[in-house]
Parts: structure tokens; C-alpha cells; sequence
């Protein structure tokens, strides 16, 4: 279970390009889909509450279901499957960059590369906002858009965003008007 694990992030580290937000749809296809690990809802759980924490999203998610998984060692293996690939790039690129840099072919990679880490990201705001059931709340809708202004047009710090979404959940469920979570057996499915 280890090397599998290992295996599976290392794919993910392997073959996204774009950071951590641009990894979140192909994370959730391989743990949810393919591997059955967790259930969406859970992956939007865990990402709610790495993308809280310091550090890059992709790391801290991959920690967080490894150790769901197996432990410490589910954590290690998890989080070194994920890095690896980018420290064996960097170390190639930092060797090869000179030499390739100002090559027509190389600078048009890159730019063929941005629309498609947009598409993912785009992507995985959908997945996650339809994993959240969004669409089924006007208050969970209204914060979410608000949220987005804040940080999008008014530099709101991400951090201070999510901590006051968080408190205006614990304030609207202590109020009776929120919702209570779904417990483990209930699903829409």
C-alpha cells in the first residue's frame, strides 16, 4: 500500500504542470475515482482544511491523505511520491536551462502550457464548488462570491477570508439557521 501510495503521487507530481490548484482536479480523480481512498466530499474536507494550513496546497493534501491512509508512513510515502518529480526537473532544467532557454520551440511550450494550468484550475474550482453543493444554498453561493471580491478585486488576505467564512458558518449554525453537516452514511448519491 506504501508503493502504491508513492506511486500515485509521484504520477500526480509527474504529470501536472501549474502548481498546487492546477493538481487539485487530477488528486481528486486519482484518490476518489480510480483509487477509492476517500469519497469527493471527504477530498473537499481535506483540501478545506490543507489549503488552510501554511504551505503549498498540492504538499499539504498529499500529507493529509497519506495519512489518512496509513499513518505516518502513508503521510512520508504520499509526500515524497509528490516532490520527487519536481526535484528531478528542477535538478534537469537547472543543468540543461541555458542551453534551451532562448530556443523558439521551448519558449512556445510554455506559452501553449498556460491556457491549459487556466483550464485545470477552472476545472477544479468547478469540481470543488460542486462538491461543496454550492449551487444548493444562496447563502453558501453568496459567501462564495463575496469571498472571490474580496480576495479577487479588494487584495483581502486569503487567511482572513476563509477565518471569517468559518466564523460566519459557526455564527449561522449556532444560530439555528445553518446546516447541520451530513453524517458519515447520508449522501445525495
Amino acid at each position: 500500500m506504501l508503493f502504491q501510495i508513492f506511486i500515485s503521487f509521484f504520477k500526480i507530481g509527474l504529470f501536472t504542470i501549474g502548481g498546487g490548484y492546477a493538481m487539485l482536479p487530477v488528486i481528486q480523480e486519482v484518490v476518489c475515482q480510480k483509487k477509492g481512498w476517500l469519497r469527493d466530499e471527504e477530498f473537499l474536507d481535506s483540501i478545506s482544511l490543507t489549503n488552510s494550513l501554511p504551505g503549498p496546497l498540492a504538499t499539504n493534501a498529499a500529507t493529509f491523505i497519506g495519512y489518512r491512509l496509513m499513518g505516518i508512513k502513508g503521510a512520508l510515502a504520499a509526500i515524497l511520491g509528490t516532490i520527487t518529480p519536481s526535484i528531478i526537473i528542477i535538478l534537469i532544467i537547472a543543468i540543461i536551462f541555458n542551453t534551451f532557454i532562448d530556443n523558439i520551440y521551448v519558449q512556445a511550450f510554455f506559452k501553449g502550457v498556460g491556457p491549459a494550468v487556466f483550464a485545470l484550475i477552472i476545472s477544479a474550482v468547478y469540481k470543488l464548488a460542486k462538491s461543496a453543493k454550492v449551487h444548493k444554498s444562496i447563502v453558501t453561493l453568496l459567501v462564495a462570491l463575496l469571498s472571490f471580491a474580496a480576495i479577487a478585486f479588494f487584495k483581502v488576505n486569503p487567511i482572513f477570508t476563509v477565518m471569517a467564512a468559518a466564523l460566519f458558518a459557526l455564527l449561522r449554525f449556532r444560530a439555528g439557521k445553518g446546516e447541520a453537516p451530513e453524517s458519515e452514511g447520508e449522501s445525495d448519491d
